[in-house]
């Protein structure tokens, strides 16, 4: 099961008075150390922090009367919370989002801060889940998950199309990977108007659930572990449905960065960028600035978050080795 060109482009009309289309700015640092122009998506300057607003709103705009009056629910890491609460808000349906207990204060406040109710449940978004399902079979919720569901994909796809619109020559997209929602929808608007134009998929050494999957060859569960990647959590879904095959097809490479790499990568983004991004949106720029991704022609590497809590950013890009498997 596929999300097409033509489900993109209807998500791109639909979402397109809710959302941002988001700058691009060309990395002077980056393209002189890559030999090629690198120009950085600005993502995390969607009002909600993070590109999961453009899925989340898709998927509440395709809800039918009932669904509305019964409200919805998900798991989230963090940020497909906050993108769905404001969704949901905004179109004045209730929102419960169900978490685990490795996410961060500060993205648990940021859902709340738009209206929603959150559950905190075990160590895991699998822990947490189990919560979903029971407000779905007792209450008659919608759940609307993070990643593996054909509105929240095209959503997300609607990104690719940007980026083909703002860089013309694109020859690299360097986007992040977690469940695969992002990544599935930004990949099959990139093949389906450019073909040739390689996406390279980036996540963390710890609990990167898609590449391992791939590398077995099918979904798998994972251990979901402490990262400074915490929107990068979680795993894939024993029965998913959409985004473990479109990686397979679409994604050209997937590459992993350790917390070291994605510490470093935050520190270039503060001071040499002048942007204040999350450890799941800096994998890009860290696995370019480790030489882990061979660049050919002009190349975007999104931005995908910003939602880091600002004491744990100052530690960071104050030059100290946060050791954040210590801190949970």
């Amino acid at each position: 099961m596929q999300i097409q060109i033509s489900d993109i482009r209807r998500a791109a009309d639909s979402i397109k008075p809710h959302v941002c289309m988001t700058p691009v700015a060309r990395s002077a640092t980056l393209s002189d150390k890559a030999g090629v122009p690198v120009h950085l998506k600005l993502e995390h300057h969607q009002r909600t922090g993070s590109f999961k607003i453009r899925g989340a709103t898709n998927a509440i705009l395709g809800l039918s009367e009932e669904q509305k009056k019964r409200g919805v629910v998900g798991v989230s890491t963090g940020n497909h919370g906050r993108g769905l609460a404001a969704a949901a808000q905004k179109a004045g349906v209730r929102c419960i989002v169900c978490m685990s207990e490795l996410v961060p204060q500060n993205k648990i406040d940021g859902i709340k801060g738009e209206g929603a109710e959150v559950r905190t449940v075990g160590r895991s978004q699998d822990d947490a889940q189990i919560e979903v399902d029971r407000l779905v079979k007792e209450e008659g919720m919608t759940m609307l998950p993070p990643f593996d569901h054909a509105d929240i994909i095209a959503g997300q796809g609607t990104l690719g199309l940007e980026l083909l619109a703002q860089i013309p020559d694109l020859a690299t997209a360097v986007i992040q990977v977690s469940g695969g929602g992002l990544i599935s929808g930004v990949a099959a608007a990139i093949k389906a108007e450019r073909p040739n134009v390689r996406v390279v998929g980036v996540s963390m050494e710890r609990g990167a659930a898609m590449y391992e999957c791939q590398r077995a060859g099918h979904p798998m569960i994972v251990e979901e572990l402490p990262t400074l990647a915490d929107s990068l959590g979680g795993g894939i879904g024993l029965n998913n449905a959409y985004t473990f095959e479109m990686v397979r097809m679409l994604v050209d490479e997937l590459i992993l960065v350790s917390e070291i790499e994605i510490a470093h990568a935050i520190r270039h983004a503060y001071w040499h960028e002048q942007q204040i991004i999350e450890g799941s949106g800096s994998v890009g720029i860290a696995a370019l600035l480790a030489d882990k991704i061979q660049l050919h022609g002009p190349t975007a590497v999104l931005l995908s978050g910003g939602n880091i809590d600002m004491t744990l950013h100052h530690r960071i890009v104050s030059g100290e080795d946060v050791d954040i498997t210590q801190e949970n």
